[in-house]
């Protein structure tokens, strides 16, 4: 090949990857560990992890740390319960140069969030079945105060199961999903619970350790390794 279409395409990629750098966020690093494996619990028994203490941590706090104000909604759960949930979803957020989307549920009523659903401005189905409500916007805006109850980490990064019990040690128990292949990494005295599926994508759950059980709920039909 003529040297000066080598020039030409090595030059050309190199713009593009200086592109994508710039075009990438800064990542947080301000001083405060905020690792997906450092968990603990305070003298509440409540979890600790990113920097955050669930059930105290605002989500106004969360938005200071991660500079964004992500994506709220509200959820109804489908089934005779109805079971309503705010949630809100932050995407590519890097974190001591881990990239990873979050979601965090809020710690707020039922009754509140019942009249925040008769508010709603649009109504949509979900695949899973639940209904997907946009807020009113002094709705949303009144959830900023809230703490948040429970983070769901979605990293982009693969893990294995050595990383996993490098970092995390070894699990209490583990259930599997015969239909899916995902396994359960569960922790409950942290109030963490990774799943893992076969080509090694995760998601981590992390609540406080009394509300490990509504973790354990949705997984009651899995075999048990």
């Amino acid at each position: 090949m003529d040297r000066s279409i080598v020039l030409s395409i090595l030059g050309a990629a190199t713009l593009g990857f200086v592109g994508m750098l710039l075009l990438m966020p800064d990542p947080i690093e301000d001083g405060i560990a905020r690792l997906p494996w450092l968990i603990e619990q305070d003298a509440s028994g409540r979890t600790q992890v990113f920097g955050f203490t669930l059930g105290a941590t605002t989500l106004a706090e969360v938005r200071q740390v991660f500079r964004e104000d992500g994506e709220i909604n509200l959820f109804r759960m489908p089934g005779p319960s109805g079971m309503l949930a705010a949630e809100v979803y932050f995407e590519q957020i890097y974190l001591e140069r881990l990239r990873a989307d979050f979601v965090l549920t809020l710690d707020v009523d039922q009754a509140t969030l019942t009249s925040m659903y008769d508010r709603g401005l649009r109504i949509s189905q979900t695949g899973s079945g639940s209904q997907k409500v946009k807020l009113d916007p002094n709705d949303a805006k009144r959830l900023a105060g809230r703490p948040i109850r429970a983070i769901v980490y979605l990293p982009k990064a693969r893990l294995d199961e050595a990383l996993i019990e490098q970092r995390f040690g070894a699990p209490t128990q583990r259930l599997s999903e015969a239909e899916t292949g995902i396994v359960h990494w569960l922790y409950p005295e942290r109030g963490l619970d990774i799943g893992r599926d076969p080509s090694g994508r995760v998601v981590m759950q992390y609540v406080n350790p009394a509300d490990f059980d509504a973790i354990l709920e949705p997984l009651v039909t899995v075999d048990r390794d």
